[in-house]
């Protein structure tokens, strides 16, 4: 089977490409065409180093020092000092593959050839990204506004030699590593260094990371909403076709025709078609405009995503010949504001599963008993995996406080509005941790209320996901410790194993699963 390659600076790089160029399902490279206009403009750079013409960070100093100028001979060393200077970030290292996935973004950022970046220096950075020998790289230090400066900083410093790599399952010294591999220290040329650490590198691979995750977790949260309607012996009418055509939201307009598709058919709607119960609480009969409104954030978010990623982010920016301009597009506020977007959008998701817990643990579904034990009193049954989606919830709240409103002046007053979305960014990833951790609850919840309508049937696809449950958690009938059931819920959440086994039974049972806008929220 022929190797998938990408060809950097040049090809249309989409969210799904990058993350499979840092998992190493696909290879970067660099085009013939590529390597002539990265050529082109590193020779730009070089000349008007030579030449004594006055350009921000090529032959004057940064930031503040912007008006003090270097000497040709020094312009070497401005390169190597600007990384060992602004490599000040702290706090634990991000993950491998975030820090992989900014070498990816950069090389395609810098391979458009308007940062002066060499060859040279570009084959290194593909080098470690293939080799897989990834530079560690502090979580805080960027305020998101001259590019994200101390996290680029720490991922670049092994290409003169400094900083640390990993290795394997190690880390390493990378002075060490590059000698274990036959490598030396590259010498950076004028302009490198400060294109190498301008940009929004570090918001954008977190950014990426989160399109990815969030994407999952909205369709594991419609797919968890019909267990729960099913459990809860919900009506289906409120995800009717008629009713969304009224208020034509697409995001409203897929999650009701999802969930729709998945309910019709079923044995458990069916037995209730004319109970009493008039309309069933928000939780359940407003899954579309909740869940909706969030898949709306989400699209905002992977387009603005995909914009940036395709974009040059550094500065001063060689156009040609005779333009050169320093300018903002480093200043990480596009994606700042829609991170913050996206992380309310998240944690609404977490607040009405959250909710769908709480109704599931009240005893009003008939036949489904309090607290999903059928004795209860000397068993506390489901009580308490409520507080643990309470407290879940509660502290995304505290988390969805807008990053972004914040601009705190820096530089010396030259940078003097800031983003802090490489906060936005962080924030996002774990409010999607945690309501990963609320949906695993809510699953193990739904499969249990579901349990007591046997031996009427659910639909096939739901069937086949609350099989796939009890493959690896059982019924309980009394108090036991949870923590390996809680475990193993996750793992079924956080991987997308019940999309995968929701999406087979459809195809199997040649029943409609995503009919509805799928092109635009069902790819990234």
């Amino acid at each position: 089977m022929k190797e998938q390659t990408f060809q950097y600076g040049e090809a249309h790089l989409n969210i799904s490409t990058a993350l499979a160029i840092a998992s190493g399902t696909v290879k970067g490279c660099l085009s013939e065409n590529g390597r002539i206009q990265v050529r082109k403009s590193a020779a730009l750079a070089a000349q008007i180093a030579a030449s004594g013409t006055v350009v921000y960070g090529i032959n004057t100093g940064f930031g503040p020092l912007c008006t003090t100028t270097i000497n040709r001979e020094e312009t070497r060393l401005l390169q190597e000092n600007i990384l060992k200077s602004h490599a000040v970030g702290m706090g634990e290292p991000i993950s491998r593959q975030l820090a992989k996935l900014m070498l990816v973004l950069k090389v395609h950022a810098l391979a458009r050839g308007f940062s002066g970046i060499r060859e040279e220096t570009l084959d290194r950075i593909i080098w470690h990204i293939e080799e897989d020998l990834v530079p560690v790289v502090p979580e805080q230090g960027s305020v998101g506004a001259s590019g994200d400066l101390a996290p680029l900083s720490h991922l670049f410093l092994p290409l003169i030699g400094l900083g640390r790599l990993y290795d394997n399952h190690e880390i390493k010294p990378a002075a060490e590593v590059l000698k274990q591999y036959g490598k030396d220290p590259l010498q950076l040329s004028a302009k490198e260094g400060l294109a190498l650490i301008n940009g929004t590198q570090f918001i954008a691979a977190h950014a990426v990371t989160a399109v990815a995750r969030f994407h999952q977790l909205l369709t594991q949260a419609d797919l968890n909403a019909v267990l729960m309607l099913e459990g809860l012996s919900a009506s289906g009418k409120p995800f009717y076709r008629e009713l969304h055509e009224l208020r034509p939201f697409k995001g409203n307009q897929f999650v009701a025709a999802t969930i729709d598709n998945l309910l019709r058919g079923s044995e458990i709607v069916a037995a209730h078609a004319h109970c009493s119960r008039v309309q069933d609480p928000y939780s359940l009969r407003c899954i579309p405009q909740v869940h909706g409104a969030s898949r709306t954030a989400w699209l905002h978010l992977k387009e603005l995503v995909e914009t940036e990623i395709n974009s040059v982010t550094d500065n001063p920016l060689l156009i040609n010949e005779s333009l050169t301009i320093s300018g903002g597009n480093f200043h990480g506020q596009p994606l700042a504001l829609a991170l913050d977007y996206a992380c309310v959008a998240v944690s609404e998701i977490g607040n009405i599963a959250d909710r769908r817990v709480y109704l599931s643990l009240e005893g009003d579904t008939p036949g489904v008993p309090k607290l999903l034990l059928p004795s209860t009193g000397l068993n506390s049954g489901f009580m308490i995996l409520q507080y643990t989606t309470a407290a879940l919830a509660s502290e995304n709240k505290s988390l969805c406080y807008p990053a972004s409103a914040d601009s705190i002046p820096t530089s010396l007053g030259q940078e003097d509005h800031v983003s802090m979305g490489s906060i936005s960014g962080r924030k996002l990833l774990q409010v999607i941790g945690n309501v990963e951790k609320i949906q695993a609850i809510e699953l193990i919840c739904a499969a249990q209320a579901l349990d007591f309508h046997a031996p009427l049937k659910p639909t096939p696809v739901v069937e086949s996901v609350h099989r796939k449950i009890r493959s690896v958690i059982p019924h309980i009938d009394t108090d036991q410790v949870m923590t390996d059931y809680l475990d193993a819920a996750v793992l079924l959440a956080r991987t997308g194993a019940l999309i995968t086994t929701a999406r087979t039974a459809a195809a199997e049972n040649a029943l409609p699963y995503i009919t509805l806008y799928g092109e635009l929220f069902d790819v990234y």
